[in-house]
């Protein structure tokens, strides 16, 4: 929902760059935001509830005695093997933070990939390579994602997995892509009211970092403390 709401308020931004950001007020908050991204969280919470709790029998095939029981059993094949689930708790610890503020920032250049070559390399929407680029970052964005829980909530993992870094590498090449093919969409003067919007955005982004990670931490030292000392008085 975050990233859902941030992208609205990029495409407020980048009106003065891409046309197709133009859009009413409803289509932004309530066909984008409300029915389809929060319709979409909400199915996805659903659909990962099921398979969460849903039984998994890897039984060999021909041990099988009925037919459908077969059939279900090859369906199954394209089902998880076993289901792990991973909390994005972003204020875990500092490193989490700002993991999480960079996996944020690459799904809004992944996003802006979808409509910035649409407008910069004239390819309609309804053309195939629309599409297949959105489902190769569905899949193997998956992974890439499974490999950055892997890293956070594993201390023996101290690398990034092979995937993340091929994930990595190709957002970076869009964006040299756009950068090479349209400069000068890219490089227009932004608005100043959008620059103070974005400035507000990063000035309480690293006020409230200082405070959670440390100003905070120290209050909560400062209490232990005082509070070990009126024990020891006593």
């Amino acid at each position: 929902m975050v990233t859902s709401i941030g992208f609205e308020i990029l495409e407020y931004s980048l009106e003065h760059q891409l046309p197709n950001f133009s859009e009413c007020w409803w289509d932004h908050w309530i066909l984008d935001a409300l029915i389809c991204n929060g319709g979409g969280i909400y199915l996805g919470m659903k659909t990962c509830e099921y398979l969460k709790m849903k039984p998994y029998n890897w039984r060999g095939m021909w041990t099988i005695p009925t037919v459908r029981g077969k059939m279900v059993r090859v369906f199954g094949q394209f089902t998880p093997h076993d289901w792990l689930e991973f909390d994005w708790r972003p204020t875990a610890s500092l490193k989490r933070w700002l993991a999480l503020l960079l996996i944020t920032c690459f799904l809004f250049l992944v996003e802006l990939g979808t409509f910035s070559f649409k407008f910069i390399l004239w390819i309609p929407p309804p053309h195939f390579l629309c599409l297949s680029r959105l489902l190769f970052f569905l899949l193997a964005g998956g992974v890439s994602m499974r490999e950055m829980f892997e890293y956070l909530d594993n201390r023996a993992c101290k690398r990034f997995g092979r995937q993340s870094w091929v994930i990595t590498a190709i957002i970076i090449t869009e964006v040299l892509i756009v950068l090479k093919f349209d400069w000068q969409t890219v490089t227009k003067p932004i608005p100043f009211h959008i620059v103070l919007v974005w400035t507000k955005i990063a000035i309480a982004l690293v006020l409230w970092t200082i405070y959670q990670f440390w100003f905070k931490r120290f209050i909560l030292w400062g209490q232990r403390k005082t509070i070990q000392d009126t024990k020891k008085h006593k």
